[in-house]
């Protein structure tokens, strides 16, 4: 019989406590490993949302402000790029396309995107995937509606349904604008990011349901129609952000320089992909510190499993006697106890990347729709493979103690009874 062979028969008598261990020991793993690659999924969900864009051009504050409102949907921008400025932006000559993007309406808690069609044909995702609709077309009245994925989904929304927008981008509004419903023409294919949380319409559209408006508040006394709406001049005086692509990539400080410098408005450019690393260096504490709860909690897994073979070896001085009279070296005993820390490990850290799975099985519908945010927990990452080895080896130096000690029992010492 092999020592693992032995170890396994032997654990499988004081099975109770072995089933504890592996239980703690599978916790720490699953928690180890799922804060790993939460944050590498969140670090990758978030570089995928958005691809092929050079520059983002907003209102003067902070390129991280700039990116999280106009990208992320999160947060509210200290001021809006008038419209004059961004025909200027569209018809630069190092300019082959802008997109202007407006919002500050939501609609039963998802935000509302005011836009062009072409927001439609450039906008990119992952590594350069387009858009795609689900069902239905692309808004070509003022009060269409295309949604996002999870919108439709949350709501049952379906083609045709009516929809009232509300003021403000809050969960809860106390305003509404009744008066101008939009109607859903199009559902968009899911894309894992803010896209799939959004309500996308034409900027007339964000134009006519402010047409009556002054100062963020509806005129007194002053109402207009849908229909009359039609009729108006729907041009926007100002867009919260606009996303442009260069006609060429050498162009992009250049243009970057010439937009933060302008003097007419104080606007500020931004490229989405280093704005977004500093986003995460700002954030890499809080991951760091993440790992480190996860560590301590593998280290208190571990201590627990020390801490049951050292005990059972005050209970086992007659199985370790008898194993020595059977004709058993020290060495074996030695190996015997080491076994076992590596078969508990082993089981443990199998037992823990299983309960990961089926934790991010249950959890993928509730991170996409909430996060925007998918979550692949297989093959593991180089990085999450090394800590899982580094665990399943943190186990058998953990039981070199109680392995040694095993190792120097005499055989007088483990037939003596004592009082």
């Amino acid at each position: 019989m092999t020592v693992l062979k032995l170890a396994r028969a032997s654990l499988w008598n004081r099975r109770t406590t072995a089933v504890l261990v592996v239980c703690s020991i599978a916790l720490s793993v699953a928690l180890l490993l799922g804060v790993e690659r939460v944050r590498t999924e969140a670090r990758q969900s978030f570089a995928n949302t958005l691809s092929g864009v050079d520059l983002i051009v907003g209102a003067r504050s902070g390129p991280i402000n700039l990116l999280l409102y106009s990208v992320f949907r999160m947060g509210d921008p200290t001021a809006n790029v008038s419209w004059a400025s961004y025909e200027t932006l569209r018809e630069h000559p190092r300019v082959a396309w802008a997109v202007p993007l407006s919002l500050g309406d939501s609609h039963r808690g998802f935000p509302v995107l005011g836009t062009t069609a072409e927001y439609f044909e450039h906008y990119r995702y992952r590594q350069g995937e387009p858009l795609a609709l689900a069902s239905g077309r692309i808004f070509d009245d003022v009060f269409d509606a295309v949604l996002g994925a999870e919108v439709a989904r949350k709501l049952g929304y379906r083609e045709g349904q009516r929809i009232v927008l509300a003021h403000g981008t809050g969960a809860i509004s106390l305003t509404h604008h009744d008066d101008k419903p939009f109607r859903v023409v199009g559902i968009l294919a899911p894309t894992g990011t803010p896209v799939d949380n959004t309500v996308h319409i034409s900027l007339a559209g964000m134009e006519a349901l402010h047409i009556d408006w002054r100062g963020g508040a509806p005129l007194p006394g002053y109402r207009v129609g849908a229909e009359q709406a039609r009729d108006m001049n729907l041009t926007p005086s100002s867009v919260t952000a606009v996303m442009l692509g260069l006609t060429s990539r050498r162009a992009v400080f250049q243009m970057q320089r010439e937009i933060n410098t302008r003097r007419d408005e104080a606007l500020q450019a931004i490229l989405p992909g280093l704005t977004l690393q500093q986003l995460w260096d700002m954030m890499r504490v809080g991951e760091q510190a993440l790992l480190a709860v996860s560590a301590l909690v593998a280290v208190v897994a571990l201590t627990v499993m020390l801490t049951a073979l050292l005990t059972g070896l005050n209970e086992r001085r007659r199985e370790m006697a008898l194993l020595r009279a059977l004709g058993a070296r020290p060495w074996q005993i030695f190996a015997l106890v080491l076994g076992e820390s590596l078969v508990l490990s082993l089981a443990g850290a199998l037992l823990g990347v299983l309960l990961l799975q089926a934790l991010a099985w249950g959890a993928s519908g509730w991170l996409g729709g909430q996060l925007g945010m998918t979550l692949q927990l297989w093959p593991p990452t180089w990085r999450e493979a090394a800590l899982l080895a580094g665990l399943i080896g943190g186990g058998v130096l953990a039981g070199l103690w109680p392995a040694w000690r095993a190792y120097r029992n005499a055989l007088v010492d483990g037939m003596t009874i004592r009082m």
